[in-house]
């Protein structure tokens, strides 16, 4: 997916690409297990060296949910705007804003609509309540961690001690140094 700037007449272009699965399988450790997006990108040219291109993403993608694993279907709709102008030497360090070399004939795009539409996917994607899959739900309920109650009050560190009194099994020395330090604390005020 590549522009050719060189060739761009002035005044107002409009190009459509689709986003596939193969693009999605050629991004390395991406969580897009397939998906289907089409690109609108419109590209004006005012003035000499310098374009404004505008990126419009609308389609759906495959990424795993957070909670138990199944595929699950995420809308991508979003918008980009970059202004690409012509320099001495290759400039990203400015949001929306690229500067490549007078040399450069062509700008891969692969990496402007990789990066927008992962961009989309949220820090924690899991499906609506309801549409997990429940034996996955089922067995990570098994493996849940276990052993307080959910009435006990831990306002107070617990005293030291360097057994438990219920079990009479000895407790791990770091704790124990740790409530050490805290009784000391305590004992200073």
């Amino acid at each position: 997916m590549k522009l050719s700037i060189s060739s761009l007449p002035f005044g107002k272009q409009e190009f459509k690409y689709r986003l596939n699965g193969e693009f999605f399988n050629e991004i390395e450790a991406s969580e897009v297990r397939s998906g289907s997006v089409d690109v609108a990108l419109n590209v004006a040219h005012h003035q000499e060296g310098i374009y404004e291109l505008d990126f419009v993403c609308n389609g759906v993608i495959t990424i795993p949910c957070d909670r138990c694993l199944d595929d699950m279907e995420h809308i991508v709709d979003t918008s980009y705007h970059l202004t690409v102008k012509m320099g001495d030497a290759l400039d990203d360090s400015t949001d929306n804003v690229l500067i490549i070399p007078s040399s450069w004939r062509t700008l891969d795009l692969e990496p402007i609509v990789r990066d927008t539409v992962l961009l989309t996917i949220p820090m924690m994607h899991t499906h609506s309540p309801g549409e997990c899959n429940e034996d996955m739900l089922g067995r990570l309920e098994e493996h849940a961690a276990r052993g307080y109650d959910s009435d006990e009050d831990f306002s107070e560190p617990p005293t030291h001690r360097d057994t438990d009194q219920d079990t009479g099994a000895s407790i791990d020395p770091r704790w124990a140094a740790l409530q050490q330090l805290v009784d000391n604390k305590n004992n200073k005020k």
